[in-house]
């Protein structure tokens, strides 16, 4: 068992009112979180599992050297911290090994798993880790440092992201699978067995560059087995591993959907026909068994972008990625009664009903940080239901480099929302509640 890290607690928050607009509801608190400006803060992604079932405390991530030009070394340069709310928003560090990242907090709320990624491409190891939110104390649960059983792959360039399933015994990743010589090497899904401290690799591809997997949140015992995957059709890799090209497809990507064995490929009905592209962001609605995917419409001017639910589909090499086109889908445009959506990153709480969204024009290159907004959102039960929304504030970002994205997400309960904000010229993370929802 390893020791918790030797750093103080601090608070550094402060309530802020520049964000308000003279839209925005009466009755808003704003606070900003983090406000050392010596250090750089964000939110981990919008999906993730960051946040104990009680709302109380949630992860997020501190660079220890953000450089806008080298987002790849960036993201594998962070510091894992904890923040608890009804402690006066108290800050506590909780890892110091270089490479960790791709944290999930179990359902229960007891532990946060991450991966310490010390890998190069065909060498170096990596760690599976387990830190208890009651001691803070670490305990290393498997190393990785050569190839993985049944296969001559030895995985690197761990995404930075990972998903647990619903009932806390399996850990989802993806990784690189090249060897750092030879071209078109394969990225791979993992899937840590929590119980049996053990990995196996269940899929690989060339083209899932940007995997991002996503395990159903469904409580259900086989639904909770599913996985949500992006395909990113003709991406291109170096040796290394380091994308070339996000989408070299004039249809761009589709995402699909499969049992954490590797067995039951399913499809989800969105994009990839001409007209309606993918962008890459899409969730579960909460503990359902349906998905939300965000699109956008138009190759040349993607200012309409509009969410489509659906539910997974049974497909074979006949009939999969035909994404909009799919046979046998029922969609469900969810945003059909706002005028010109332009939603980007979205989250829902567990009960699939609440949601938060930042909004954005994409066409209007240079001024999109002054475009940017924050909207709240209920989306009742029923396959037919639609989206209403609620302005909240301007985030306050400038879209200039990956990271300067709002990247919203709820509290479990729904009482609060959190994104990330720029000050001046450095992202901190902030939290607005006192809203109601539409």
């Amino acid at each position: 068992m390893e020791p918790p890290v030797d750093a103080p607690v601090v608070r550094e928050s402060c309530r802020i009112q520049h964000l308000l607009t003279p839209e925005s509801p009466e009755g808003l608190r704003v606070v900003q979180i983090t406000t050392n400006p010596d250090t750089c803060n964000s939110h981990i992604y919008m999906e993730s599992h960051v946040f104990t079932p009680d709302s109380r405390r949630f992860v997020y991530q501190r660079f220890r050297k953000f450089d806008p030009d080298d987002p790849d070394k960036t993201a594998r340069d962070t510091i894992l911290c904890l923040c608890d709310i009804e402690d006066g928003f108290s800050l506590r560090q909780l890892t110091d090994e270089r490479g960790a990242l791709a944290p999930s907090v179990s359902p229960d709320g007891k532990y946060v798993y991450y991966i310490v990624d010390q890998t190069v491409p065909g060498g170096g190891r990596a760690m599976l880790k387990r830190l208890s939110l009651d001691s803070y104390e670490r305990e290393t649960l498997l190393v990785i440092d050569s190839p993985l059983p049944g296969t001559n792959y030895r995985p690197s360039r761990f995404y930075v992201l990972s998903t647990i399933s619903s009932d806390g015994r399996r850990l989802a990743i993806s990784a690189f699978l090249g060897d750092g010589r030879t071209e078109g090497a394969p990225f791979g899904l993992l899937i840590f067995d929590l119980v049996d401290c053990s990995v196996s690799l269940v899929y690989e591809h060339p083209e899932f560059c940007n995997m991002h997997p996503q395990y159903c949140r469904s409580k259900d015992p086989e639904a909770g087995h599913d996985v949500m995957i992006q395909h990113n059709h003709g991406s291109l890799c170096d040796s290394q591993g380091k994308n070339i090209k996000l989408f070299a497809d004039d249809l761009g990507g589709d995402i699909h959907v499969i049992r954490d064995d590797g067995t039951n490929w399913r499809d989800l009905p969105w994009g990839r026909d001409a007209e309606e592209f993918c962008h890459g962001h899409e969730c579960w609605r909460g503990e359902g068994l349906s998905a939300t995917g965000g699109v956008w419409i138009g190759p040349m001017d993607p200012v309409h972008r509009p969410i489509i639910e659906a539910r997974p589909v049974s497909t074979d090499e006949s009939t999969s990625h035909r994404g909009k086109n799919l046979p046998g889908a029922r969609r469900n445009l969810i945003t059909r009664e706002i005028d010109n959506p332009r939603f980007n990153h979205f989250a829902f709480d567990p009960s699939g009903t609440m949601m938060v969204s930042d909004w954005i024009r994409y066409a209007a290159q240079g001024r999109r940080g002054e475009d940017c907004r924050l909207f709240i959102g209920t989306l009742p039960e029923g396959e037919d239901s639609s989206l209403k929304v609620r302005y909240l504030l301007h985030p306050g970002c400038s879209w200039s480099n990956y990271l300067a994205h709002p990247h919203p997400f709820l509290s479990p309960d729904g009482r609060k929302a959190f994104f990330n904000s720029e000050v001046d010229g450095n992202m901190q993370i902030c939290m607005v509640d006192g809203y109601e929802y539409p």
